[in-house]
């Protein structure tokens, strides 16, 4: 059913960023004007020029109009820039498998110009401290523009209730890095009842899947791990947070559903709803859950090996139908890569995680291409509704006065996806080998050009997202 909601590393840029906003503030931001593109609008596709000045979007402006460049973009579409909610970026603490610039400069490849990225870095993300560390850390370091949620703990309630400049409160119900599992239900009900900001969740029911291990001990193959982390540890997990979400009424999104009995929890709960606007609740999807299933571990074992695991191929179909009908209302990769060397080791000593933020886009523009989908519900999914959702202000749409974050794409574009193409500092990606049509070819960030089709901007460097009703 249609469903909206109302709602420091070691790094050093050697002084590019400081040259590059010299730059700006002798010459002034680049004033770029898109011709004759099929703009990808709230409610229809429609061809027009769009002007991208002082990092804001001008529609359809005057005919004679002076720009620094001027682009012919006719056959082309122009989307708003994708935001993905949910990433793990290893900055502080892991950056041998990614960080903050490797991250984001995949992010640009891949027409992503917003991240949201998660609190299980070491240290964690879990205080208000450490939170405004990691802002500051973006500011040196990301191409695009970031967020960061703050990480719950058992007790860590007080931090909780002071936190600002964030999307909200990350809760891992099941096993996590460091302090951060949150399994008790007298933790779980006192972070819904006495904080205010948005949560959400990984939802695996740590108890339901430590039973699964001990049964198989501990997992011999790839494809224990989706018996391990099976269907019931799921389904309890979303039950139980839906429920406190409910009780106090307090806004929780979904993370990565990877089942059908997730959907139709989903379904069942919207549809009791007498309005839209009485909705607490959220979901996303992830490529991964929606194009891989237990069949893809013989052929591609570890590389496939991520939590929640990938179910069968009737969850697939189920995914994808919720995601058609707005059940599930969002698109988001739960970016989180590891290095080849340790993806190759055996089951279980194998990380979880996959990266995708690069290649997201391409997957569902190439799902599109297969009838899979309609253009625009994609786009919402990976553009407005995160925006919605997580209250972002100015993004998310082409629409007057927004964020110049905007990214052309072309439909007809066939190309590779190749493990040494890759931006990610991990190097590699499931997908390697795989032909795609419909590909970003230019992405631009508050109005300036950060990927061209070929290369990053790498001096570019994004703003810290703001969300509605939190303080400066």
């Amino acid at each position: 059913m249609p469903f909206a909601l109302a709602h420091a590393s070691g790094w050093d840029p050697g002084g590019l960023h400081d040259d590059f906003e010299s730059t700006i503030e002798s010459c002034g931001m680049t004033t770029t004007l898109i011709r004759n593109a099929t703009c990808v609008l709230p409610d229809r596709l429609h061809q027009t020029d769009v002007l991208l000045r002082n990092g804001k979007i001008e529609l359809d402006p005057a005919v004679h109009v002076e720009a620094d460049e001027v682009i012919d973009a006719t056959g082309l579409h122009l989307i708003p820039g994708v935001i993905d909610d949910q990433v793990h970026f290893r900055d502080p603490g892991l950056t041998h498998k990614e960080d903050l610039h490797t991250g984001s400069r995949a992010c640009a490849a891949g027409g992503v110009t917003t991240f949201l990225e998660m609190p299980n870095t070491k240290p964690s993300t879990t205080s208000v401290q450490a939170l405004h560390e990691k802002l500051e850390l973006a500011s040196t370091k990301s191409i695009v523009n970031y967020g960061f949620y703050i990480g719950a703990t058992p007790d860590n309630v007080q931090e909780l209730q002071r936190a600002e400049r964030t999307p909200g409160i990350k809760i891992f119900i099941g096993s996590s890095t460091g302090n951060l599992l949150v399994d008790e239900q007298k933790a779980l009900e006192r972070i819904f009842a006495e904080t205010n900001l948005p949560i959400c969740a990984h939802c695996e029911d740590e108890t339901t899947v430590r039973a699964n291990a001990a049964k198989l001990d501990g997992g011999k193959t790839f494809t224990d791990h989706s018996k391990i982390r099976d269907h019931e540890a799921a389904i309890i997990a979303t039950r139980r947070a839906m429920d406190l979400a409910i009780k106090y009424h307090h806004h929780f999104h979904v993370l990565h559903v990877s089942t059908a009995a997730e959907c139709d929890l989903l379904y069942a709960y919207y549809a009791s709803l007498s309005q839209i606007s009485d909705s607490v609740i959220s979901a996303e999807v992830c490529p991964h859950h929606l194009l891989f299933n237990v069949e893809d571990y013989e052929r591609l074992g570890s590389l496939v090996q991520m939590n929640p695991s990938i179910k069968n191929k009737e969850d697939n179909a189920r995914l994808w139908q919720a995601l058609k009908e707005s059940t599930i209302e969002v698109i988001a990769t739960d970016h989180a890569p590891h290095t080849m060397e340790e993806k190759q080791q055996p089951y279980p000593q194998s990380p979880s995680g996959l990266p995708a933020v690069e290649n997201s886009l391409a997957l569902m523009l190439n799902s599109v291409n297969q009838g899979k989908l309609p253009l625009e519900r994609v786009i919402d999914a990976m553009t407005a509704a995160p925006a919605r959702i997580w209250k972002i202000d100015n993004k998310g749409q082409l629409k007057q006065g927004f964020d110049a974050d905007v990214v052309l794409v072309d439909m007809n574009l066939k190309k590779t996806v190749l493990n040494e193409n890759q931006q990610t500092k991990s190097g590699w990606s499931p997908w390697h080998g795989v032909e795609l049509t419909g590909w970003p070819v230019k992405t631009w960030c508050m109005g300036e050009l950060v990927y061209d089709g070929a290369k990053v901007n790498t001096e570019h460097r994004g703003r810290e997202a703001t969300f509605r009703g939190q303080s400066d």
